[in-house]
């Protein structure tokens, strides 16, 4: 049996869980509302503040399926509560960010400052200047764009020059050494 996907999701106070045919289940919380459309085969069931889901049979793909779709229904409850934040950090002589309205601007030692639009549903707030921090209720979106803002310019081992995430090691290297 799929230990996660045995796990029944508490569903907080002040959230609504409405599941529809084929899955779809829409989730109303304090910080917005969140839909989905699961896979049709999974059995959704909310039972006395709880969200259950079960698995028709055992073949690999149920088994799969099963822990997947009760982690994506974890996510979007944990999302419409508390919501997502990813932290990145600027390092670098002269790399800065900074925020225009809904535009992020950063400056990474290329001839053109770099201008990233926020997507909808989602907040970049800049601390300092080498501070980035992006939040969001949805999980997939709140990775999906610290992933875009980090590809922008990504650390290098030399100098660990860069954008990062906050909780990452970067693994140094070490450089040159001159003639003896």
């Amino acid at each position: 049996m799929s230990r996660i996907g045995r796990m029944p999701i508490a569903v907080p106070a002040g959230v609504t869980v409405d599941i529809a045919e084929n899955n779809k289940v829409s989730v109303k919380g304090p910080k917005g509302t969140l839909e989905r459309v699961l896979p049709a085969e999974m059995d959704i069931k909310l039972e006395d503040g709880h969200i259950v889901v079960t698995r028709p049979n055992d073949l690999k793909k149920m088994k799969s399926l099963h822990g997947l779709t009760r982690s994506l229904l974890a996510n979007i409850v944990h999302g419409v509560t508390e919501g997502y934040q990813k932290v990145l950090e600027v390092n670098g002589v002269g790399y800065r960010a900074q925020k225009q309205g809904k535009k992020l601007i950063l400056s990474l030692g290329y001839s053109h400052p770099v201008e990233m639009e926020d997507p909808d549903g989602l907040e970049s707030v800049v601390e300092g200047q080498n501070k980035i921090i992006v939040k969001g209720i949805d999980k997939e979106k709140v990775g999906q764009f610290a992933a875009e803002i980090r590809d922008k310019r990504r650390p290098e081992p030399y100098k660990g020059k860069g954008i990062k995430y906050a909780d990452e090691v970067i693994r140094r290297k070490v450089g040159k050494t001159g003639k003896k």
